[in-house]
């Protein structure tokens, strides 16, 4: 009894609906978001046994539900069924003690009330500011009404305010404007501002979503912190993929419908204490979980349909010239801060192209001018008009015999999805209206369409109208097509279709603003792709996306109609294929695709070249290269993309000697002078019959080695303090999981 006494939060037998239930109601019209719901969290005080909680779902709506219940949100029945008994104890509300942080299109385009992308798409860009455009310190400490009273931060402890803004990496960003920040920028902000209000719980939403791996490693060191410490207490939510970490001690496994299938500890589920009834997709849930990190290891077809081994397309026209581009506010530099090797010498900006038929990643941190680089390739940037940059051939500005070329003309010729488009996305349109809109001049205009532009329109509804139709309670057109027992009745189905469109009257009533969030990413992504423009942008367009959707998605983009899903390693045709009626059969040849991602799940596996934007301030020019084929099949490209530690594995039948502190500087691009240096180095006095990693730091120049550990990780010697001094492993937190 002493225990439920102190639960921070006890939630009995309960169910949740949207709106009160009512004695009208139907269950098809306001259906109970949770049933049956149990959950207790203890005050528990003693950090031996600190429970760390973690919710984890394929869906990202089961998950952000579940949390927000937690908050207190939603109608709980019966009423008595939710409390918080230890928060009754301290005279706290739950609206003051328990801070939820989401990261959706909604939550996350305002923080506190203010919106962080400024009025309009371009108006991060500018270097006029507003009233209303707060910096990061004001947010932080509260300080973000117009005639407000002066006053010393609110009541913000200092400390606490130190300790955060160094722990997020936030010190240098003090003084930006909100607008200004970038997606992970934002999202590290939002954390520190529910950090620094000292709750008793901190509910975190996807908290992973949309951090570069290094940002994520240092997220991961703080979440692990705070978990510890239990000051707040922590509940995060998990897709599969993420994995989990070591550190959560509890789960709570939801499935695609929102049922709880098990809850307790992390051990206990993954030795299968779950219910008999539940086990199988309970099983399914954890295992993926479990193997997230070595699952493509068995794979030799990528889920969007590509061979380990795909070259790239042969690349034709230009579409993007940049040619010593630096993008700068007065004295701060946020693209182009560096000279690159190009023909005829170093210059200085930033010289890049995109030619037809190219599979593009702009990859690099958080705030390194991924997204400014996109804004000037849209032209939402102002300063794209003065740069030398080339759209199409042409300069924003008219030249010698050459006129400009203009806002709309851009438009038309490339499909954008981002969160910033998400953010400012008009709410009202019909899902019918928001593809249809990929032909207007903006969102809002009355769109220019033909009979082809109808029908891709058509074929991209009917293709996902199971995700995209909340009401879909029978099997879907694409589903029958599907499973027809042969060619000929598939036909007899596809021409009743064509000459009746019934089967879409749903596009033409429900509201974006009505559909989840999960899939008004999934309608801006394919606007972007439906009206074939030579350019596709997509800047995190999938990320948040369930699994299923985003798999589909993918699969879609680079093949549309003609491939239905990938089985046991073959992509299988369609039907539609099959009988020749495909109208949507994803990216061409003549079609050009730039992805920006932090997650490899999230970037399509039709990716061959890339470019890693370096740390801001570095001064070090851009990496790129060239992929053998898939990501997803080729885990060890994504680690080579991204850490600044370029790795050399080598395992040693032998001792291996430590190396000394003073090891000779090498560059990262020469391996071979690496493995020549490690075979001249001396034996010491320790060794150990392990596999090793061999690092090159671009930063300090210096080489290290890390012992592979059975768990995956790359850590250090733990042998002593001085052993490690020696080895040069004084900050374990460059190691990273491989």
């Amino acid at each position: 009894m002493a225990s439920l006494i102190h639960a921070v939060i006890r939630i009995e037998n309960a169910a949740f609906y949207r709106r009160y239930p009512g004695v009208n109601d139907s269950p098809g019209t306001n259906p109970p978001l949770l049933e049956g719901v149990n959950f207790t969290l203890p005050r528990n005080d003693s950090r031996d046994y600190p429970q760390s909680w973690s919710v984890i779902s394929p869906s990202s709506v089961a998950r952000t539900k579940f949390l927000q219940i937690l908050a207190g949100q939603h109608i709980c029945i019966p009423p008595q069924a939710r409390s918080y008994p230890y928060l009754s104890t301290i005279s706290q509300s739950p609206q003051h003690a328990i801070k939820y942080v989401g990261f959706d299109a909604e939550r996350g385009s305002s923080v506190g009330g203010i919106n962080v992308r400024g009025a309009y798409l371009s108006a991060r860009y500018e270097s006029r500011r507003e009233e209303t455009d707060f910096c990061v310190r004001d947010y932080l400490t509260g300080h973000t009404e117009l005639n407000a009273l002066e006053r010393d931060d609110l009541g913000v402890d200092s400390h606490m305010f130190d300790e955060v803004t160094r722990q997020l990496n936030l010190r240098s960003l003090l003084q930006m404007p909100v607008a200004n920040l970038s997606n992970g920028q934002t999202r590290r902000a939002r954390i520190a501002k529910a950090l620094i209000a000292k709750p008793e719980v901190l509910l975190l939403d996807g908290p992973f979503m949309g951090l570069d791996p290094n940002t994520l490693r240092t997220m991961a060191k703080v979440l692990r912190q705070i978990a510890e410490r239990q000051q707040p207490r922590l509940i995060m939510s998990l897709r599969p993929e993420d994995g989990v970490p070591e550190w959560v001690s509890h789960l709570v496994v939801l499935d695609e419908d929102s049922r709880v299938l098990g809850q307790g500890t992390k051990q206990g589920l993954f030795n299968g204490d779950v219910e008999a009834s539940n086990k199988a997709e309970a099983h399914r849930i954890l295992n993926a979980a479990e193997h997230a990190q070595s699952a493509a290891a068995q794979i030799q077809v990528s889920r969007d349909g590509f061979e380990r081994n795909s070259p790239p397309l042969p690349p034709g026209e230009a579409l993007v010239e940049m040619r010593g581009v630096r993008v700068a506010y007065g004295d701060k530099v946020v693209l182009g801060d560096w000279k690159q090797s190009v023909t005829g010498g170093e210059k200085p900006g930033l010289w890049w192209s995109l030619h037809r038929g190219q599979r593009c990643a702009i990859l690099g941190p958080n705030g390194s001018g991924k997204t400014t680089m996109l804004s000037l390739i849209t032209s939402d940037h102002p300063q794209t008009y003065s740069l030398p940059i080339k759209l199409f051939g042409r300069s924003r500005l008219p030249g010698p015999g050459q006129p400009g070329i203009s806002l709309f003309d851009i438009q038309r010729r490339m499909g954008h999805s981002s969160p910033e488009v998400h953010a400012f996305f008009p709410k009202g349109l019909t899902v019918r209206r928001v593809l249809e809109s990929a032909w207007a001049d903006a969102p809002l205009s009355k769109p220019k369409l033909n009979e082809n532009a109808k029908q891709r329109v058509d074929a991209c509804l009917r293709w996902f109208a199971q995700e995209l139709n909340p009401a879909q309670s029978v099997p879907t057109v694409a589903e029958r097509m599907e499973s027809a027992t042969s060619e000929d009745i598939a036909r007899e189905l596809h021409a009743q279709t064509m000459a009746n469109n019934a089967d879409l009257d749903w596009a033409s009533k429900l509201t974006f603003r009505e559909a989840k969030f999960s899939n008004q990413r999934l309608l801006l992504f394919l606007r972007a792709l439906v009206s074939q423009p030579d350019l596709v942008i997509l800047d995190e367009a999938l990320s948040g996306i369930d699994e299923a959707i985003r798999d589909k998605a993918l699969l879609f983009l680079s093949h549309g109609e003609k491939v239905s899903k990938v089985v046991d390693n073959v992509a299988q045709p369609s039907m539609l294929a099959r009988i020749g009626a495909t109208v949507v059969d994803g990216l061409s040849t003549q079609q050009a695709l730039l992805v920006i991602s932090h997650s490899k799940e999230d970037v399509p596996g039709c990716i061959r070249e890339w470019i890693c934007l370096p740390e801001p301030g570095e001064g070090r020019e851009p990496r790129t290269g060239v992929l053998p084929g898939p990501l997803q099949l080729n885990p060890g490209a994504w680690g080579e993309i991204w850490v600044d530690d370029v790795g050399l594995h080598v395992h040693m039948t032998h001792r291996c000697p430590l190396l000394p502190q003073q090891a000779r500087t090498f560059q990262d691009s020469n391996r071979r002078k690496i493995w020549s240096h490690w075979q001249r180095l001396q034996p010491q006095s320790l060794g150990i019959f392990e596999s090793f990693w061999l690092y090159v730091s671009t930063k300090t120049q210096t080489l290290r080695a890390a012992k592979r550990v059975a768990t995956g990780d790359l850590a250090p010697y733990q042998h002593s303090e001085r052993t490690q001094e020696e080895a040069g492993f004084a900050d374990d937190s460059m190691w990273v999981r491989t």
